[in-house]
């Protein structure tokens, strides 16, 4: 597999760009229903939107942070910012539409349960919907498609953002009854500091402290400690370990950076620290890392 020296990164405003059938895009949210819309892998890439794809038709297998997820008809795939994709096949007949939305406009129309599910379809992206969820979500599409191709018929930005907000409450809806969440929730003063948090580990490259993130959110380390552990089980520094490790991992397997290259942009002062991280959580060194997922090859 040829590489980089970094993982290509598609945003909104550059996927019109890459991709020769997207039907929208602007700032905020990308449609398209096309399979060519999505690059073949060969190419591996990093995705800094949000996106929601459902299957018509056919079959879809990918790779998904490193975890391969298969997609039937009526299923759904959610991708998280920050995801690296890679090793993308599809049966001849695989027919989608796809749903993208920048992390504003995803966080601002999310309440707690709608919160709650995002963060737990993160660890089971691929959900199986009924025909008439399926049916729903692709009615919400055209519509929203139809308006943004007929500008004459808009009355005004406010009316796009109602059709996208209805849009990603039903979504969110459906993933939650799946899931058995409630909906409807008000979010609570810990629930906004989380989300605050969450956003700003998909964000942040280089902090790799409790301190650092309590003092941009302006509360202790230990109340940030707490609010974690009650949302998602974790501690704020297990998940800021999290997201340092995954973002290590793949900058090891999907570029060429140099070790010393990775481990500055980490903000890492020294290559030995860096590379006794990376054996402390990964149980070898950073190229041998390289070396046993066949990095190169």
């Amino acid at each position: 597999m040829k590489k980089s020296t970094a993982i290509p990164e598609i945003d909104l405003q550059n996927a019109p760009r890459i991709y020769d059938k997207v039907n929208y895009a602007d700032d905020e949210l990308l449609f398209a229903d096309n399979i060519t819309s999505i690059p073949n892998l060969g190419n591996v890439f990093k995705v800094n939107f949000f996106a929601f794809v459902f299957c018509l038709n056919g079959e879809l297998t990918l790779n998904l942070n490193g975890t391969t997820q298969h997609m039937k008809r009526n299923d759904g795939l959610f991708v998280d910012t920050n995801s690296v994709v890679d090793h993308y096949t599809h049966t001849r007949d695989f027919r989608c539409v796809i749903c993208a939305f920048n992390r504003e406009v995803a966080f601002d129309f999310v309440n707690k349960s709608l919160f709650e599910t995002m963060m737990q379809i993160k660890q089971e992206p691929v959900m199986h919907f009924s025909q008439d969820e399926i049916t729903l979500m692709v009615k919400y599409y055209e519509l929203a498609k139809f308006k943004m191709e007929h500008a004459d018929l808009n009355f005004g930005r406010e009316t796009m953002i109602s059709i996208l907000r209805a849009y990603i409450y039903d979504i969110f809806s459906s993933m939650s009854r799946h899931l058995d969440i409630g909906t409807g929730l008000m979010l609570r003063q810990g629930d906004k500091l989380y989300r605050k948090f969450v956003v700003m580990l998909a964000n942040e490259k280089r902090a790799r402290s409790v301190q650092a993130y309590a003092d941009a959110l302006c509360v202790s380390p230990k109340y940030l400690t707490s609010v974690c552990r009650q949302q998602s089980g974790k501690t704020a520094s297990e998940l800021i370990t999290q997201s340092v490790v995954n973002r290590i991992k793949q900058l090891l397997l999907y570029s060429d950076m140099t070790i010393k290259e990775i481990a500055a942009s980490m903000g890492f002062d020294n290559l030995s620290f860096f590379g006794k991280y990376v054996k402390k959580h990964f149980g070898v060194s950073p190229n041998n890392y390289r070396r046993i997922n066949g990095y190169g090859s």
